[in-house]
């Protein structure tokens, strides 16, 4: 990340979209306890600013990401964007959504493939009323997207695009309404890896030239350190370590984000196997909730703080500083 950008955002008055003890919660089935899919976060993107959230399937974070974009209500908590609080109305959605858009991880997914490219980015500008040249702007959004030149794209269908070409398709039908925000769900997850790269550049490049803001969600650290200014990692339901990309990143120190980051061909150590059940946000243990399957823990190294682990709740994070870390080993080390 550039000195720039770390000025930028570091200056940021206020955030462009801010969550507050956000919960969501589904409800079991056949009898089965409820489902904490997200359970008190607090999360700030500012403007112009990439953050990425991580963590491995299962954690949250698909839910957390639809949640601020009002797909899923939120249990309990607020999001509010641009200083004001999300309302839920039908109205109310429709005007939020034009200025926060949703990119999914699956592009042949999100297209329908009976409607050609040019059909497919009008789509939003038709939904929502627009009364100018729509030609122009379906052709804007495919260059930004780099298609180009985009008349040369119109006619197309899906099936007749590359994988990265779908991607870019997807991108544009997001920028043809001018958003503030973009929620990109593993957006080359599908992708090759010389494709992703182009993808990545891309989204850097609208970041810049349009002050784009951008959550990206991804299980992948990597990802997360070629394009993100901050990192939120999340596990069952929660975020446990959050900060600047390079604090986070070069100087990992809850044990999750140590693990996740070990399994990284330029990590240079052994990859850290994680033990026992995957998260189940039906069954969140009483503690830290990463606790049954800690490294730290399970090696003994942490005995002074095994009883806080397993029966001390931890607070949300706030998001704000260069990093914060929710874990009763790393707050023992700091007082020590």
């Amino acid at each position: 990340m550039s000195t720039e950008t770390a000025v930028r955002t570091e200056t940021t008055a206020a955030p462009l979209l801010s969550a507050r003890g956000l919960h969501v919660t589904f409800p079991g089935r056949r009898g089965a306890p409820p489902a904490r899919a997200v359970d008190g976060v607090d999360l700030d993107i500012g403007a112009g600013e990439i953050v990425a959230l991580v963590g491995e399937s299962g954690c949250g974070k698909t839910t957390l990401a639809r949640s601020l974009l009002g797909l899923v209500r939120p249990t309990a908590g607020t999001v509010a964007f641009d200083g004001k609080p999300l309302a839920y109305g039908a109205g109310a959605l429709k005007a939020y959504r034009k200025r926060a858009q949703l990119v999914l991880q699956d592009p042949s997914g999100s297209l329908n493939p009976r409607h050609t490219v040019y059909d497919a980015v009008a789509e939003g500008l038709r939904i929502h009323g627009y009364t100018g040249d729509e030609r122009e702007a379906v052709a804007g959004a495919l260059a930004r997207a780099g298609l180009r030149p985009p008349e040369r794209f119109f006619l197309r269908y899906p099936h007749e695009l590359s994988g990265g070409q779908r991607q870019r398709v997807v991108i544009a039908g997001a920028l043809v309404l001018e958003p503030e925000l973009i929620v990109a769900d593993e957006p080359v997850a599908s992708l090759d890896a010389s494709v992703r790269g182009e993808i990545l550049a891309l989204l850097l490049r609208l970041r810049d030239e349009l002050g784009l803001s951008a959550l990206v969600v991804t299980h992948d650290l990597g990802l997360a350190w070629n394009i993100a200014d901050r990192v939120a990692v999340m596990y069952l339901g929660r975020v446990v370590e959050t900060g600047t990309v390079e604090s986070v990143l070069t100087r990992p120190r809850h044990p999750y984000t140590q693990a996740l980051l070990s399994v990284l061909p330029e990590s240079g150590g052994a990859p850290v196997v994680l033990t026992g059940e995957p998260p189940d946000p039906s069954r969140i243990p009483s503690g830290c909730r990463f606790h049954a399957r800690c490294q730290v823990l399970a090696s003994g190294e942490a005995l002074a703080v095994a009883d806080r682990c397993r029966g001390e709740g931890l607070p949300v994070l706030g998001g704000g500083g260069e990093q914060e870390v929710a874990c009763h080993w790393v707050a023992r080390e700091a007082v020590v």
